[in-house]
């Protein structure tokens, strides 16, 4: 079974007293004690971003690690993401993780990984990643629609509810044609896929959401059931 957990917001980068997404994203591993491998290129491979990140998995019943590109553990980076179980990419600007996945072979590496039953998961940017399309403010100023990995069928937009005129800037950019139609994730909130299909929608905070957005003669907001945690 291919499996995308796909964050809007939260996790340990975002909410580090609020343990609720990461331990999900641990909890759907077969492994007693999952090996879990971050991959930080969107910022850069920031050594705060890395560090808090063993800051919180070091607690928890797993093995983390990490992928740097900018300092590989070893030539052979096929090997080393194939024989982890969940790998979860964090948040920062998606035109340059994707253009330095390309690079690498990174994203070709993926797919395997996808297709092998591994665990991809992801925040912001490691959220968008998957999907066809995502609204990134990679470029600058502004919000705008970026092209990306395919696994996931649609669009996807992170922050929903976090970041100012995002909710407007998606349903804009879907209104006008500029966008496939997709789902968008309040912060707090992870979309759980099993292959294609929805599997179910956590969130780590009460009031949270995710949406279906479409565009049918005019644009339409759909609210879909989400699990508190």
């Amino acid at each position: 079974m291919k499996q995308i957990i796909a964050m809007g917001g939260g996790g340990f980068s975002m909410e580090p007293e609020n343990p609720l997404l990461d331990q999900y994203i641990l909890s759907q591993s077969k492994k007693e004690s999952p090996k879990i491998c971050f991959i930080p290129t969107a910022s850069g491979d920031s050594e705060n971003y890395i560090k808090r990140f063993y800051d919180f998995f070091r607690k928890q019943n797993c093995i983390p690690s990490h992928l740097s590109l900018f300092n590989p553990p070893t030539r052979d980076l096929e090997n080393y993401l194939l024989e982890k179980d969940i790998i979860y990419v964090g948040g920062g600007s998606t035109k340059n993780l994707l253009a330095l996945w390309k690079d690498w072979g990174i994203d070709q590496i993926l797919r395997k990984a996808w297709n092998q039953g591994i665990i991809l998961a992801g925040i912001s940017a490691g959220s968008i990643c998957w999907f066809e399309e995502g609204v990134t403010d990679s470029f600058g100023d502004g919000l705008e629609p970026i092209q990306c990995l395919g696994f996931l069928k649609g669009s996807n937009c992170p922050h929903y509810d976090g970041e100012e005129d995002r909710r407007l800037s998606y349903q804009d950019l879907i209104g006008t044609s500029r966008m496939r139609p997709g789902i968008a994730a309040d912060d707090g909130v992870a979309i759980h896929y099993f292959d294609q299909d929805i599997k179910e929608i956590v969130s780590s905070r009460p009031a949270a959401g995710a949406y279906r957005v479409t565009f049918e003669n005019n644009v339409m907001e759909e609210s879909l059931p989400v699990r508190y945690l």
